[in-house]
């Protein structure tokens, strides 16, 4: 009897990781993210994955959660940054506007302002095999 295999292998780890894992009834088959069915090369491989392979994908998906985590955080995030700075100028009777809010920031936290509007402005890179 043959042991069973072990080691990750790169195009089936890929292959899972763009597939969308919604069995087509009328196809038969799965289909990559972006709705191609899965060739039957591509449904007989990915049905050959190995424990091994499906830990990578977890794995790397975990990383791609940990990548896209501040994007998804960045409005709360710059709000809580910003209240500090509305509150001092609601105390000195100053016109509540970004503006002016940025004026009174130091340079590392006009940086951290700028670093947050920044995974505001961007999206993060979609999730790709080996790419996280």
């Amino acid at each position: 009897m043959p042991m069973p295999q072990t080691e990750i292998r790169p195009e089936i780890v890929a292959l899972l990781c763009d597939a969308n894992f919604k069995h087509f009834l009328e196809t038969g088959t799965w289909s990559h993210r972006d709705g191609r069915p899965f060739s039957k090369k591509e449904q007989t491989l990915i049905f050959q994955a190995t424990r091994a392979d499906l830990e990578e994908l977890k794995a790397q998906h975990s990383r791609y959660l940990e990548y896209v985590r501040p994007y998804e955080e960045a409005p709360e995030a710059i709000q809580r940054f910003l209240a500090p700075f509305m509150e001092q100028l609601e105390e000195k009777n100053e016109e509540k506007n970004l503006g002016n809010a940025h004026e009174i920031m130091t340079e590392d936290e006009r940086a951290e302002f700028n670093r947050l509007l920044g995974l505001m402005s961007d999206h993060p890179r979609p999730f790709t095999a080996y790419a996280f």
